[in-house]
């Protein structure tokens, strides 16, 4: 479905953040638009509207979701990324296996179980949305946000776990924190998490994540 959305914008609603990220680079590929910006189930398209009239844009922009991939190719590549859970680490831990039923190991050993993709990046510069956790995870976010979460924190919300790049204010429940390095601001690409990215936990302990 496509819809106005302001003067300059236009929203395609799809099925899954796959093909939000297929349909985004599909349009960028154009070099058409002056920003294209894929989310969980949207891609919004910025266009030049002194250019542009609507009309020309919507024939574009549906010529452009008839044409494009219903998915970009899975990556090679997957990412291990080390996880300390529960403690000063983790403030959340025991109210999430409450919540959840599970027990310490249980939990650690579910969320850490599985291959998972990178749905999008955004919320805060980095900031990585990781889909397909296990129904047990779809819980709310907090009823009072932190106002400092810090850099490298795992969290879990709706069923999604959230990665923490850099330190900001934020509601996911806590579960843990990752020694890796999510943001390098002198690397070539500081942030190490993009979509379409394939991660995996993998729990450590508190000794492994001070060294």
């Amino acid at each position: 479905m496509l819809t106005r959305s302001g003067d300059d914008l236009f929203s395609i609603a799809v099925s899954s953040a796959r093909e939000a990220q297929a349909l985004a680079q599909h349009l960028r590929d154009t070099g058409e638009w002056l920003e294209v910006i894929p989310g969980i189930d949207t891609v919004v398209v910025r266009f030049d509207a002194a250019s542009w009239g609507a009309d020309r844009v919507s024939a574009a922009i549906e010529e452009a979701v008839i044409s494009s991939p219903c998915s970009l190719p899975e990556s090679g590549e997957l990412l291990e990324i080390p996880v300390v859970y529960g403690g000063d680490a983790g403030p959340d831990f025991d109210a999430l296996c409450q919540a959840t039923g599970l027990a310490p190991g249980e939990l650690i050993a579910l969320h850490s179980s599985g291959d998972y993709t990178v749905d999008m990046i955004g919320f805060t510069p980095g900031f990585a949305f990781v889909g397909g956790l296990d129904e047990r995870f779809r819980v709310p976010r907090r009823d009072e946000p932190r106002q400092r979460v810090e850099a490298g924190s795992i969290g879990i919300a709706d069923g999604r776990t959230g990665l923490y790049a850099m330190a900001s204010p934020g509601g996911w429940n806590i579960i843990g924190r990752t020694s890796y390095k999510l943001f390098d601001p002198v690397a070539a690409n500081p942030f190490a998490l993009q979509a379409g990215m394939r991660v995996r936990f993998t729990a450590i302990n508190a000794h492994e994540f001070e060294s």
